[in-house]
């Protein structure tokens, strides 16, 4: 038993426990939005753009947090906006446009990291290390998630209105564009305080995991979101001791915990286990419709 409780003794796997707590509940509060508006794929292009801005802040100013911070959020911003304005100006799509840029900058990052003035390991950046954080850092996750979460909570009724149904939330005087632009900020903002936990290659787990899981269990928006709070919580502070036992990666730790959880969900779920879909008999009529498509 000693060892279950031996990392509860050092006052970095404190710091690390409590910002899984902080990163793993934001980003899978989060996730419910992300979700439900199909927005994975341009999450990971936006979790790849950071790096650009990271090294961009690791050449100015070291290590700081409040550099790499701010320069993780201006190359996701300009990024995300580069992507619209060309699509817009051109034949090219938004996914497309959005692609291309995110692979160019995060070319660029790796690049620009030989020329930082501190030495920058890059599999840190990539793939994270939670150990690491600072209290600053601690104060940067609790800053976003509170605003995160008040964010959603406030504009929830909006936000819903916008994923399912945009054309009848325009006419009744939501504003769509703006609220789309608002989500993709909080984003990129619940990226950047899950940096130092998984990395720029793995911070897109934190934000689709928890809420595919949830997603596999109910139909209610609100279990989805707190649901998929308290998935990401549990997932990010398994994987973390899990990773201290072992001696492995945090960044990959906590995702693998929450694949896990995924496809628990996947196969035994009661409502859409592809298990329990197998072995529940089928209805007569079932059956008897079944046989009438064929």
């Amino acid at each position: 038993m000693r060892w279950i409780l031996d990392p509860f003794h050092f006052e970095f796997m404190q710091r690390a426990l409590l910002g899984c707590l902080l990163i793993g509940f934001t980003n899978g509060f989060l996730s419910a939005f992300i979700v439900l508006r199909r927005m994975a794929l341009l999450a990971d292009a936006l979790s790849h753009s950071l790096l650009p801005g990271l090294a961009i802040g690791a050449i100015f100013f070291g290590l700081a947090p409040m550099g790499l911070f701010f320069g993780a959020v201006s190359a996701a911003a300009m990024v995300a906006l580069g992507g619209q304005l060309l699509s817009r100006s051109s034949r090219l799509k938004d996914d497309t446009a959005i692609a291309a840029l995110y692979t160019i900058a995060f070319a660029l990052g790796i690049l620009l990291l030989n020329y930082s003035r501190v030495r920058v390991d890059l599999h840190h950046f990539l793939f994270g290390n939670i150990l690491g954080l600072t209290d600053l850092d601690l104060w940067i996750s609790y800053g976003i998630s509170a605003l995160t979460l008040l964010v959603l909570i406030s504009q929830q009724r909006a936000l819903l209105l916008t994923l399912f149904d945009a054309t009848v939330a325009k006419s009744q005087g939501v504003p769509v564009t703006r609220l789309l632009y608002l989500l993709m900020i909080l984003m990129v903002l619940a990226m950047i305080s899950s940096l130092q936990a998984v990395g720029v290659v793995l911070s897109l787990g934190l934000l689709v995991l928890p809420g595919a899981t949830v997603y596999l269990w109910c139909d209610s928006f609100d279990a989805m979101a707190w649901g998929g709070g308290v998935i990401g919580m549990i997932g990010s502070c398994a994987g973390l001791l899990i990773s201290y036992w072992t001696n492995i990666g945090s960044g990959p730790a906590i995702v693998l915990v929450l694949g896990l959880l995924l496809l628990a969900s996947y196969l035994f779920s009661p409502r859409y286990g592809i298990l329990i879909r197998l072995l529940k008999p089928k209805h007569l009529h079932e059956e008897s419709l079944a046989r009438w498509r064929s």
